[in-house]
């Protein structure tokens, strides 16, 4: 989807984005680094997250975003190279489908959801947080999710669980640092078209056709959708946008019957 950017008020911005290999991390470094900011890209993609960095300018750090020394450096080393950490988006994530109801759901498979989509937000705030407290300045957005809203009966249940914690947790960080400079907003996107969800549904298009059927619009949002709200949360244009649950999901999660 092409987009027409005709701004350039992320210039002089050092945007750390995590998960910024594929999917909305990909398509959110793109148009970031495209309004003018300086992208360091995390990621465990060590073949992709390379060649991203060299598209658009910026530094790629190898990351296991659950791992938290590797937290710290990633932002260590973001201040070092570029002297200021002025947007971190939190984006990484998985949904295995492993995880499902609540009745089937191990364990084990609980925890390892759990570790990198809530413990790694926690992290990474942390560590950003600490060299945004420094400067007097700051925004943080953290990826949640529509279902961190809504319930479905067709359950993932930690990741729903995850994503509601991601939203809490952004909301206190918001309210908790706003007198220090610093904005935390959660994204809350609808179904998007990444690779994560194509895998999801790969196997079974009844499955997708179900959840597709809620989307007013019948179609699945695209990572460059998302990625203009990350944009806008990213900016001053934002200024007033915190402790928010910022949710572009087509409409879904307003709708109760959808148009023919």
């Amino acid at each position: 989807m092409e987009k027409r950017i005709v701004s350039e008020r992320m210039a002089g911005k050092v945007c750390v984005i995590t998960g910024g290999a594929s999917g909305i991390g990909l398509a959110s470094a793109r148009r970031l680094a495209a309004e003018g900011a300086t992208v360091v890209i995390a990621d465990l993609d060590e073949v992709r997250g390379p060649e991203v960095a060299e598209e658009l300018g910026g530094m790629f750090v190898p990351t296991n975003v659950a791992d938290e020394a590797d937290v710290a450096a990633l932002f260590r080393r973001t201040k070092e190279e570029y002297g200021s950490v002025d947007v971190a988006f939190n984006n990484a994530g998985i949904n295995p489908p492993e995880d499902s109801s609540i009745l089937d759901t191990g364990v084990d498979v609980w925890a390892k959801v759990q570790t990198v989509n809530l413990t790694s937000v926690y992290l990474c705030c942390k560590y950003a947080l600490e060299h945004m407290v420094e400067q007097g300045s700051g925004s943080i957005i953290n990826t949640a999710s529509f279902v961190a809203i809504m319930g479905a009966a067709t359950s993932q249940i930690s990741y729903s669980a995850s994503k509601g914690g991601v939203l809490s947790m952004s909301r206190e960080l918001g309210v908790q640092f706003a007198k220090q400079g610093i904005r935390v907003n959660a994204l809350c996107p609808g179904p998007v078209n990444t690779p994560l969800l194509a895998e999801l549904f790969a196997a079974d298009p009844a499955q997708a056709q179900r959840r597709l059927v809620h989307v007013p619009r019948g179609t699945f949002g695209e990572p460059e959708e998302i990625a203009a709200a990350v944009a806008f949360l990213a900016s001053d244009d934002a200024s007033f946008v915190n402790a928010s649950a910022f949710t572009v999901d087509g409409g879904i999660s307003a709708a109760y019957v959808t148009a023919e």
